[in-house]
């Protein structure tokens, strides 16, 4: 069969797992079709790069786990009838795709295996040496469903390996999916620090901003940095003006990315969408309430602050320490103590420096996003 004609499936299991999937499939070569399953939500993150294809879930927590009873939810939002028709689906085209590739969780995995679909390549963007380890029932599972598992270290990988399955780790592939634009972040520079704010993509979104802005208005005038929120896909400015009693500017230039300015209680919030990248750039520390980009933030060097939400999972969050280490403060949901951690990094550099350090080395290196690209490549030449 020639190569222009084969098909590869690429399945993801969560908003930030398709960004993830779609920059993969952006990096094949055109001539290449390839299709995408999501199995949460509708699958924005494809548009305009492949056609999408199967059934999908829709589930309360839109794939988020961090909160207590997310699972639960799900369930009875109708998670288990999902199942049934995702398995046939997959039973339905399994000779369909000369390749299959799943990002996530071991959910896609597991949908694979019970249609008989083998899985060429799994990239496993959840589990982490430093906080999860893969147990036997897991490991029997990738053995007899995935040709090769791309891990997010070499602790995992290494541990794959041992178990007789080819274990690879090749970077972390979410600072290849770091999205960046135009945005000159320069022309609203006034001050000596600047700050970047992720509140997240979810129905807490303006809870998060409302929570963040009272925090920042409690420190001096003269320690306030300029400020750069980033603002995801689908998030109205004009929500976030209501969340936190500021007053929305729409934006004065024509660059897309721009959203307007949040002013009042002395503070500007500049809002800027699909460039996160640049605003984590400028950033000299990082509020973060979100997900994958708080990951992406650590991997670019900087300090993260996260108010530990009172509705969180105390295990994810746990876990989630275990990995990030010192180089996320983590505080309680309350506005002062926030302020204080803030207030701390601002006047002390050389712990800006030596966390953002730590989080290179615990969510870095980029680049496994052009590995992965190419071992695709190698298994449909074959």
């Amino acid at each position: 069969m020639d190569v222009a004609l084969r098909r590869i499936l690429f399945i993801a299991n969560g908003h930030g797992e398709d960004s993830i999937a779609a920059e993969l499939v952006s990096r094949l070569p055109s001539r290449l079709p390839a299709d995408a399953f999501p199995l949460v939500g509708e699958g924005g993150a494809f548009a305009g790069i492949c056609p999408v294809v199967g059934p999908r879930a829709h589930v309360p927590s839109q794939g988020w786990r961090h909160t207590r009873g997310s699972v639960w939810r799900d369930l009875r939002g109708g998670m288990l009838a999902g199942i049934g028709p995702a398995v046939g689906f997959l039973r339905s085209v399994k000779h369909h795709y000369d390749s299959v590739v799943v990002v996530g969780d071991n959910v896609g995995l597991l949908l694979c295996r019970l249609a008989g679909m083998p899985v060429s390549i799994y990239l496993d963007v959840f589990k982490s040496g430093f906080a999860h380890r893969y147990s036997a029932p897991e490991r029997l599972l990738l053995k007899s469903t995935a040709r090769t598992v791309f891990c997010r270290d070499a602790m995992l990988a290494e541990s794959l390996q041992a178990s007789g399955i080819d274990g690879r780790f090749a970077g972390n592939v979410m600072l290849d999916t770091v999205p960046y634009g135009s945005y000159d972040t320069s022309l609203r520079r006034l001050r000596p620090l600047a700050m970047t704010l992720l509140p997240g993509s979810r129905a807490t979104t303006g809870d998060n901003l409302a929570l963040q802005v009272e925090a920042l208005a409690l420190l001096p005038e003269l320690s306030r940095p300029d400020i750069f929120v980033a603002v995801a896909r689908d998030i109205l400015p004009q929500h976030l003006a209501e969340a936190t009693g500021l007053t929305f500017v729409p934006p004065l230039g024509d660059e897309p990315a721009d959203l307007g300015t949040l002013t009042g209680l002395g503070l500007t919030l500049h809002l800027a969408t699909g460039v996160a990248g640049n605003l984590m750039e400028e950033a000299d520390l990082v509020l973060s309430q979100a997900g994958t980009a708080t990951q992406q933030a650590l991997g670019l060097g900087k300090p993260v602050v996260t108010f530990n939400r009172s509705d969180n999972r105390p295990k994810r969050m746990a876990d989630e320490q275990a990995l990030m280490g010192e180089a996320r403060e983590l505080v309680p949901p309350d506005p002062a103590a926030l302020a204080r951690a803030v207030e701390a990094l601002i006047a002390d550099p050389a712990e800006r420096t030596r966390r953002g350090e730590i989080g290179r080395q615990r969510l870095g290196p980029a680049g496994a996003a052009e590995k992965i690209v190419a071992q695709v490549l190698t298994r449909v030449a074959r």
